[in-house]
């Protein structure tokens, strides 16, 4: 992704707030969900790619995690989440970046993504989105994604987007990575309007 998808995604959180973007979600159950199942502790590291201002941060601290990095390329959006959980911003691990030039530091235990796969409509992003995931987990770590489904919208927030059957993000991953559980829900945007999402989890083999 470019600068100017950057300038984008700044421009977006400049004139709405968190709880007026078509993505927002009180309380994230799915994406809960799907962590939950995949047994890690508490202590496990936890990356939250385009977590931007997305609740699901918030729910995670209150869980109990303790090791939760949120990455978003747009500094603003960080920003609204920091102001948002005030004090207990300091016990998060905030990441200013563009995902498909990320060079990790460390090897996280679960990769979550709700927020970017769909956007990446040029294949020459999605494989360093890819390798850059790859590179991220640890051995045994878990692929959670929620992405737009065969049915979902076309477009997002002024910019097209990429929809996705299972099998289309099955042959993306290649081999190395075992799928554990996927599903269909229709999300409801906060103007009333549905949007399909495939989520799904997979596990380093």
């Amino acid at each position: 992704m470019s600068d100017p998808t950057r300038s984008h995604w700044e421009r977006v959180y400049e004139s709405k707030l968190p709880s007026e973007v078509s993505w927002y979600q009180p309380v994230p159950e799915r994406s809960l969900e799907l962590i939950r199942a995949t047994g890690e502790p508490l202590d496990a590291p936890i990356l939250d790619v385009g977590g931007g201002a997305s609740t699901l941060v918030d729910h995670l601290i209150a869980a109990g995690h303790s090791d939760v990095s949120v990455l978003d390329i747009a500094a603003n959006a960080l920003e609204h989440a920091r102001e948002r959980l005030r004090d207990a911003a300091a016990r998060v691990t905030w990441i200013e970046a563009d995902v498909t030039r990320f060079e990790p530091k460390r090897a996280y235990a679960i990769w979550h993504d709700r927020a970017v796969f769909h956007f990446l409509t040029d294949a020459a992003d999605r494989a360093r989105y890819l390798a850059v995931l790859r590179a991220s987990l640890r051995p045994r770590g878990h692929f959670v994604l929620a992405t737009f489904g065969p049915e979902g919208p076309t477009r997002c927030s002024g910019l097209p987007v990429q929809r996705y059957s299972l099998d289309e993000i099955v042959a993306l991953l290649g081999p190395g990575f075992a799928l554990r559980a996927h599903f269909l829900e229709d999300h409801r945007t906060p103007s009333g309007a549905l949007q399909q999402f495939l989520y799904a989890r997979w596990q380093v083999e």
